[in-house]
């Protein structure tokens, strides 16, 4: 689990070039405080003696504690208003300067106030916005930014939000002639391996009151900071901005792909009289992509299967005050399950998780809105189960969509990773909240209610919205294709809404797909959300015009839950921990080119299954009774596999044989050690063991680092197994463990992946799960050894040194 040193230089390169991607950009996270519940106002500030210190990002939502009086749809966690405050000193050339401050995500209805002057409003919780703070700068001494957020109507998503200001701030400095960093656009018109045409189109801002002769000057460096294309021009510019495009050509192009993902530095500054006044610095990729109506998608000419999952916001114990390292694991256990196409479900995530997909290679679905003009289902008691909650975004869908829509794009267009834009999730559920008449014939898997139900808006009603909004992003991005991901696809046929999108995705509707090909033969169709059954697969891996697949979902989440107790879904390929579950491994033989094998065990069954739903019966042990009747499968992508029970071969089979690519055996339980071998053209390129457990003896641990720089508040991930005494996991262990960190760090969260664990993600304590355990720890940047002490009763302790340089 330890991070390459490759992986360790490329995202500190990066770091370095995000700090100074806008000029002058700094992380405006330290200093915060925090108070919970409302304050009165005095001269425009609020006024309270009850606050407290935080360090941003901060979803206080998380704290808990967890309550049936909340929602299941949110995870039964509490809402409610919040305000924090920050002081900082006005330093002597802002007063000539714009000073702007960035906010990446605040959930939700933010408010911002510099020294009692409101700023602005933004509902939206997922989208990021800035303030210029020079009108109400004080011109010396301390300033007073305050930020109140309003999450009182808490059941007002289909899953978990967080409340606060759960993303990262920055300040940023700008000159009065500048480039904002959302002015500009990098595209790839022409690309081949022997060159590339790239073009630059940006928009420089003058407000300065004169006249301004400015150089522009534009260069494309590569990873190794060696310039291989420039451009630059001079512009006069009065009290105005003016738009330029610069065009450049390289040379035999290092292409960006899943498989290698290449990055290039766009480095843009802007000059005058020989002194640069800005500068900006994006990473950027060069590829070409489309999507063909009957041979699906093409990066870079080549044919390409999208093997992708659906992700949330939410990392369990931390909520979704997510540090960077969090999403970098995660994102390596996926890729090491075959996965090259994230979709950010369902609105758009934080900026750092772009630039990792950019740099790990992922493809990205980026996606604006779960709800259009009418409230969904947000479930209260349990999903499908009493009364649902109509709260939700659609209350300001009407004057903030476009807006929202756009700084989406603006955001995020240079991206090399994005290749799609997602104006809906669902919005055509059937009856959740449009419906049709069509609704009362034909085979439709996904309806609430029976049939067409006359009290609810009409189906029509979205096309001339989904019109808009194609508009609105073609508007700012035309190099990627529009899609919504269609609930409903029989009923949104019937009001022509698909005909207002690029590509069309379909969730769940496999059995939709030979039809509508046939039916719509100029339409683009692939998976936008699905199940994992194997069938599923197939209907992609065996027919060309379908380029993808989007399961539902990659990590387990918070909310969208069922009844109490239970307060998290646990749909996704690995758990909330970022433990791999066997329906990963049997993914991972699908979808992964690098062998592997994998063994789980379960009960004979009568009737044969095909797919990964007959192993979520099957667990990765060998611990059963004696001579007990088992069925052992293998999840394996090699030609052939074969069984061993302590070292006696159960037989040899072919994989493409087996039903749903999966080997099996039927055996008698004997203790000891289960093997199977994964061959290919007859040799050993992969194996899976798995040994029978004693009795819990000791707590193991391995740490993703164990070293730190100086000044960085660094995150390490330490994996906990219960473990015998020659380090087995004990797979039945629920023991509770206690981690005590002291040294320069502390504890931010304990997490088991457990679904309906009521244990306060505060509290240094936490019982494993099939003796497993994650503990989450954040450096301080101060040099020293910390020690991080695993202890629970009548278990042999464990200590990890961490060390920061």
């Amino acid at each position: 689990m330890t991070y390459k040193k490759s992986t360790i230089i490329l995202f500190f390169l990066f770091f370095i070039l995000d700090v100074h991607a806008q000029g002058l950009q700094t992380i405006f996270n330290d200093g915060w405080q925090f108070h919970k519940g409302d304050i009165q106002k005095q001269d425009g500030k609020a006024v309270s003696s009850d606050w407290k210190s935080v360090q941003l990002p901060h979803d206080w939502a998380i704290e808990g504690p967890f309550s049936e009086e909340w929602a299941s749809a949110t995870g039964y966690l509490p809402g409610g208003i919040s305000w924090y405050q920050k002081e900082f000193k006005t330093q002597p050339d802002w007063l000539k300067k714009h000073v702007f401050i960035y906010f990446d995500g605040v959930y939700k209805n933010s408010e911002v106030y510099l020294n009692g002057h409101l700023l602005g409003k933004r509902p939206n919780g997922f989208i990021p916005f800035k303030y210029d703070l020079r009108p109400y700068l004080k011109s010396t001494g301390n300033n007073i930014l305050q930020v109140r957020v309003d999450h009182s109507d808490f059941a007002d998503s289909r899953w978990y939000t967080g409340s606060g200001i759960y993303r990262n701030v920055y300040l940023i400095e700008k000159s009065q002639s500048y480039i904002d960093p959302w002015d500009v656009a990098f595209t790839t018109p022409k690309v081949s391996k022997a060159s590339a045409e790239v073009s630059t189109t940006l928009k420089v801002t003058n407000t300065s009151g004169k006249d301004e002769q400015l150089l522009v000057r534009i260069a494309l460096l590569d990873s190794k900071g060696k310039q291989v294309a420039e451009n630059s021009r001079k512009i006069g510019i009065a009290n105005k901005s003016a738009d330029l495009k610069l065009v450049m050509t390289v040379k035999q192009p290092r292409l960006w792909s899943p498989e290698v993902p290449n990055l290039y530095s766009l480095d843009i500054s802007l000059s005058k009289s020989g002194k640069v006044i800005d500068r900006i610095r994006q990473q950027v990729g060069i590829r070409s992509i489309r999507f063909d109506k009957d041979n699906g998608f093409f990066l870079n000419d080549h044919e390409t299967k999208i093997k992708g999952v659906c992700v949330h916001d939410d990392a369990g114990a931390l909520g979704v005050a997510v540090p960077r390292e969090i999403w970098e694991r995660r994102l390596d256990i996926l890729k090491e399950g075959g996965v090259n196409s994230i979709r950010m479900g369902h609105n758009p995530h934080a900026d750092y998780l772009y630039d990792l997909c950019d740099q790990k290679g992922f493809l990205i679905m980026d996606e604006a809105f779960d709800e259009w003009e009418y409230g969904k289902n947000k479930w209260v008691k349990g999903w499908n189960a009493g009364t649902p909650a109509k709260n939700g975004y659609h209350e300001y869908f009407k004057q903030w969509a476009e807006t929202d829509l756009r700084d989406m794009v603006l955001r995020s267009r240079n991206h090399p990773s994005v290749f799609m834009w997602s104006i809906g999730n669902e919005i055509d559920y059937p009856n959740d909240p449009y419906t049709h008449e069509v609704l009362n014939t034909g085979n439709n898997p996904q309806i609430y209610g029976k049939g067409y139900l006359p009290d609810h808006p009409p189906a029509s009603q979205m096309t001339p919205i989904a019109r808009r909004l194609a508009k609105v992003v073609k508007q700012y991005d035309l190099t990627r294709p529009v899609t919504a991901a269609l609930a409903g696809v029989v009923m949104s046929n019937e009001v022509g809404l698909p005909e207002e999108l690029d590509i069309i995705g379909y969730n769940y509707q496999e059995f939709r797909y030979p039809e509508d090909h046939k039916k719509y033969p100029n339409r683009v169709i692939y998976g936008s959300e699905n199940g994992m059954r194997k069938t599923f697969w197939d209907a992609v891996d065996s027919n060309r015009y379908i380029s993808a697949q989007y399961l539902w979902t990659g990590i387990d989440y918070l909310g969208e839950a069922g009844k109490w107790p239970q307060r998290s879904n646990g749909a996704g390929l690995i758990d909330l921990a970022g433990f791999k579950k066997p329906e990963f491994y049997y993914r991972q033989s699908l979808w992964a080119s690098a062998p592997m094998a994998y063994a789980v065990v379960s009960l004979p069954r009568t009737k044969e299954q095909t797919g990964n739903w007959s192993q979520k019966r099957g667990i990765p042990s060998w611990n059963w009774q004696n001579q007990q009747d088992l069925l052992v499968q293998g999840y394996t992508n090699c030609d052939e596999s074969e069984l061993f029970i302590n070292g006696h071969s159960e037989g040899r089979l072919k994989t493409d044989m087996t039903a749903g690519r999966i080997p099996a055996w039927n055996v008698k339980y004997a203790p000891g050690t289960l093997l199977i071998k994964g061959y290919n053209l007859g040799k050993l390129v992969a194996q899976s063991v798995i040994k029978s457990y004693g009795s819990a003896n000791r707590l193991a641990a391995l740490a993703d680092r164990y070293s730190f720089t100086r000044g960085t508040k660094g995150i390490c991930q330490i994996e906990i197994d219960i473990a015998d005494q020659d380090d087995n996991r004990v797979q039945t262990a629920e023991n509770e463990v206690t981690v005590t960190v002291t040294g320069p760090a502390k504890l931010l969260g304990l997490e088991s992946g457990s679904q309906d664990s009521h244990e306060s993600y505060q509290s240094e304590k936490r019982k494993s799960v099939r003796g497993r355990l994650l503990a989450i720890v954040q450096l301080t940047g101060v040099p020293g050894e910390t020690s991080v002490t695993l202890s629970s009763p009548n278990l042999k302790s464990k200590v990890v040194k961490l060390n920061t340089q």
